[in-house]
């Protein structure tokens, strides 16, 4: 069967007045279930909220658009109220439990991506939401909860069955949500667009890299993340992920082609891109990317919390590090050619502003 690595785009799944929420297909992109990753985006309206749930697998976060507030629960801990802006990352370990809200007018947009290795379905997160039409308490016996909660049969009736509403809900204007606390940022939240860059190449390109040293609770999702931003017509090296990890890439903004090359120097992917489409790159898979004029940026996560890359173009490229005379027999040249070769990109590395 042919590997199809094509772009996809989320679809629908649920929503209403307070928002949507949308997810990509694993019968639509295979590669979701074969390499257990899921994708998902929530869409929250002014004053719309994601109700409390937890999933069955970790996750990253990305804004993709808008402000709002996150609530976050990690097992047996106190609730973290979090003010939350386009560019942040919020790394969602097993066992959370969160809320998100938008009281802004602009639609509040995130991002997630994670691993379901663990999950119910391959390729796929399932939520488990606490209230609403559909929450964990609507199947216990009023018996059952009424011993939990130490409650009365009305009050509990009250409890589970008031919230009508499905995963997303608009709440009333005249309801005060809980503020954001200072401090409660710290640890768990990096905004890529304001942190320091780990690469910054003029004309070419910047790396935000997500990693257990300025995200700790990284170690704890199992896996990295990062944001590259490229300049309009610059190119990404060709490279791929030497820990044997998969690259599940989002296109944030911009457009651009890629191609993506496998075993037996087989070109798998040719495509064009745009901002909303979600690829995979499989493991050691070789992937290089050229920006439009309007250049290009994706959020990615490769499933490992601290990711090694091979570059095969660029100062710090292998080929910089082979011998000479090891690249004259391999590319099977004369002595000359290949010295022409070496002594191309000796100070750009990863990324290639456009030639002029």
């Amino acid at each position: 069967m042919e590997l199809d690595l094509s772009p996809r785009l989320p679809k629908k799944v649920s929503g209403g007045d307070g928002g949507s929420y949308f997810a990509w297909c694993p019968e639509e992109l295979p590669m979701l279930r074969d390499g257990n990753i899921g994708a998902a985006k929530l869409a929250l309206e002014k004053y719309g909220l994601a109700l409390p749930r937890y999933s069955d697998s970790s996750k990253v976060a990305y804004v993709l658009q808008g402000s709002g507030t996150v609530g976050i629960v990690l097992p047996e801990k106190e609730e973290k109220v979090i003010e939350i802006k386009k560019g942040d990352s919020i790394a969602l370990p097993f066992g959370v439990v969160t809320w998100w809200f938008n009281n802004a007018d602009t639609e509040l947009v995130i991002l997630f991506l994670g691993e379901t290795h663990k999950g119910h379905k391959a390729g796929q997160f399932t939520d488990f939401y606490l209230t609403g039409s559909n929450g964990i308490f609507t199947g216990f016996s009023t018996e059952f909860v009424g011993r939990a909660w130490d409650l009365d049969e009305t009050t509990v009736k009250k409890l589970v069955g008031s919230q009508t509403g499905n995963g997303i809900v608009k709440v009333d204007a005249s309801l005060k949500m809980p503020s954001p606390r200072k401090g409660d940022r710290e640890g768990f939240v990096l905004n890529c667009l304001e942190a320091p860059l780990d690469v910054d190449i003029k004309d070419g390109g910047r790396v935000v890299v997500l990693n257990t040293k300025n995200l700790p609770l990284v170690g704890e999702v199992g896996f990295g993340a990062d944001l590259v931003r490229i300049d309009g017509h610059s190119m990404c090296s060709p490279g791929f992920s030497c820990d044997s990890a998969l690259q599940v890439t989002y296109i944030v903004g911009g457009s651009g082609r890629v191609q993506v090359v496998g075993a037996d120097g087989k070109r798998v992917l040719e495509t064009h891109v745009k901002a909303g489409a979600l690829f995979i790159v499989p493991r050691f898979f070789v992937v290089s990317k050229i920006a439009d004029s309007d250049g290009l940026s994706w959020f990615s996560i490769v499933t490992t919390p601290d990711p090694i890359f091979t570059h095969l173009a660029g100062k710090t490229s292998v080929w910089k590090a082979l011998s000479p005379e090891v690249l004259q027999a391999a590319f099977k040249v004369a002595p000359e050619v290949e010295k022409t070769f070496r002594s191309k990109r000796t100070s750009d590395a990863i990324f290639f502003p456009p030639p002029n």
